[in-house]
Order: C-alpha cells, then structure tokens, then sequence
C-alpha cells in the first residue's frame, strides 16, 4: 500500500515536473481597461488537457470589484474579489471549449490593468491550436396569435341637420337686423352641404334642382331622394343647383363656437364662409363636429327677408370586429464558437 502511494506521488510530482518544463504558449498580453459600472469580458478557447496560466496587475484604480473565469457559458472555474494582482493562477482544461475571462468593476471611475494568458498543451501533438473565439447571429422564428380589428362594414346615411325659414328683419327694426341660428353636425360626419335662398325666388332656386336631378335620376343620390340636390353636393356630385343673379340678398356668415357673441359685440371674428347672396349652396369637408352658426344681416332699410336655411350631413358609421391573426417573431443572438 506505501508503495503504491509513493509511485503516485512520483507520477504527481513528475508530472508537474513536465508541465513545468514545457515551453508556454502566449494566447494573449494585453492591456484590459473596465469602465465606471460595467463588466468586461474577454473570450478564448483552450484544447483538452491544456493547463492554462493566468495573470493580472492592476495599474489604474484602488482595486478591481471582480474578476472571473467561466468555462462558457456559466460554469465558474476561478473567482476573485476586491484584487489588484493575481500570480501564475493556473486553470487545468477538463475539456476543448470556449472560457470567458471577466472583470467587473462596479466603482465611478475606470480600472485599467494589464492581463497575460498562456497555455501549456497536454502534448506537442496539440500545441498547435487556434485560440481566437468567433461570433455568428444565429435566430430561430416563433409564431404566435393575435386579436386584429377589421372593418366589417361602413353604414352611410344622409341626415337632415336643420330644414328652417328663418326671417331677417330690416335694418330700421328697432329689434336690429341680425339674426343668427344654431345647428350641430352628428356624429361620424364626413361631409355636410347647406344651401340659403332668400325668399320666394330661392325657394324655387332649390326646387327647380330637385325636380332636374329626379329625371336625370343621378345613381348614388336616386336612393335618397329625399335629400335631393344636398345630398348629392355633400357627396361632391352635380346638384343641379343654379346661382341666382337677380332678386333680393343677404349677407351671410357661418361661424363655430364663441365667434357668434363677436358678431354681436361688432368685434372681429372669424368665420368659415360668408357672403352677400340672392342663394348660396356648398359642400363642407370641415369642420366635422360641434356647434355651428349661421349669421344673417340685412342691410334692407324697409323690407324684411325669409332664409331657406337647409343642411344635410353624410354620416359614415364604421362596424368593427376582431380577427385571430398569425404572426411571427425571430428572435436573434450571437453565439461563440471555435474554429479548430
């Protein structure tokens, strides 16, 4: 039994001897420079057998927080905390692979230091052996669902937003001669047309177009004959309606919101149109919602005038619903690997 324990320690020590004898292969000498709060990491790859040798001297800084060998990825060979030096540690390589070298410094200021690896191949018939640690991206593609919104359909609707006579008393009256009225657009509007003719003869104006466009029987505006010629301006389509060039006018604003209490107050305002007409008629592609006005004066200084005030708005309601959808992700990482 003490024999063969000394034929072992013989072995141990001759071993040893070999290993010390053995001309070292330098895989790197280099100065490592670890910023304020990060890690840094060094990679190289080592044959099976090899016996590695590592050393450190610090020359910047009061310590460096960490340092670390891993045989790739997590496996932790060697450990050492709050050091400025490290002498001939030597790591015995179980097998060929990739060892990261990593320093970490968690103080404000940069820890600069100098490092040296060498190696020792287990035999002259591996010391021929490429260190040098390359990277490829490498990805794989996961499919998955989802709720998606689609359209099922739109609803179109023609609405009839205000249908009044409205009189404007002249500019003698003792009441004034303005006259303002309200009206506000519905919801989903995407477009809206309004037409004004001043008494008889601006009635007729309008209904002169209705009547045209019922035998030209426009497509689109057939279906809502009830609308007539704004509906088919407020779809941007020929409504027949003609501009009156005689008979009696007024003058005209449409306004939004607190600029009908300026029209009052004789302040500047401001305003979407205006005009001093006999009729006027126009598609409106904006403003889409609130509370509008129309402003009338008559500068008449004996005769009253009745407005034909009508507006009609395009509504488009959109119905939506939900649909499972595959997607895909790929994800991407990069990988070490040798070349040997």
């Amino acid at each position: 039994m003490k024999q063969a324990f000394l034929l072992l320690t013989v072995l141990i020590v001759f071993k040893l001897s070999l290993v010390g004898q053995q001309e070292r292969v330098l895989i790197t000498e280099t100065t490592v420079k670890v910023s304020a709060m990060t890690t840094q990491d060094y990679y190289f790859g080592f044959d099976s057998g090899d016996h590695v040798f590592f050393n450190f001297e610090l020359l910047k800084g009061k310590d460096i927080k960490e340092i670390e060998i891993f045989e790739y990825p997590n496996a932790s060979l060697f450990m050492a905390f709050k050091t400025k030096s490290i002498k001939e540690k030597e790591i015995n390589i179980i097998k060929k692979g990739i060892y990261k070298f990593s320093f970490k410094n968690t103080a404000v200021g940069i820890r600069v230091g100098t490092m040296k690896v060498e190696r020792i191949p287990a035999s002259s018939n591996n010391k021929i052996f490429n260190p040098t640690v390359y990277w490829r991206t490498l990805s794989d593609t996961s499919y998955y669902f989802e709720d998606e919104p689609y359209i099922i359909s739109k609803d179109t609707a023609f609405i009839t937003v205000v249908n009044p006579t409205i009189k404007v008393h002249s500019s003698s009256n003792f009441n004034g001669n303005t006259t303002t009225y309200a009206f506000n657009l519905p919801n989903n509007t995407v477009a809206w047309s309004y037409y004004l003719g001043v008494d008889q003869s601006g009635q007729e104006a309008y209904e002169k177009a209705a009547k045209e466009l019922a035998e030209k029987a426009a497509p689109i505006v057939s279906k809502f004959p009830a609308y007539g010629p704004l509906a088919a301006l407020a779809l941007g389509s020929t409504s027949y309606i003609t501009r009156l060039q005689q008979g009696e006018d007024i003058d005209f604003y449409i306004v939004e919101g607190d600029n009908v209490n300026l029209v009052y107050s004789g302040q500047e305002f401001y305003y979407l149109k205006k005009g001093k007409v006999i009729n006027d008629f126009a598609r409106m592609k904006a403003p889409l919602k609130g509370i509008l006005h129309f402003c009338f004066s008559n500068d008449n200084a004996v005769t009253g005038v009745l407005v034909t005030v009508k507006v009609v708005a395009v509504t488009v309601k959109v119905n939506w619903g939900t649909r499972q959808v595959k997607r895909f992700k790929v994800n991407t990482w990069q990988e070490p690997y040798l070349k040997d």
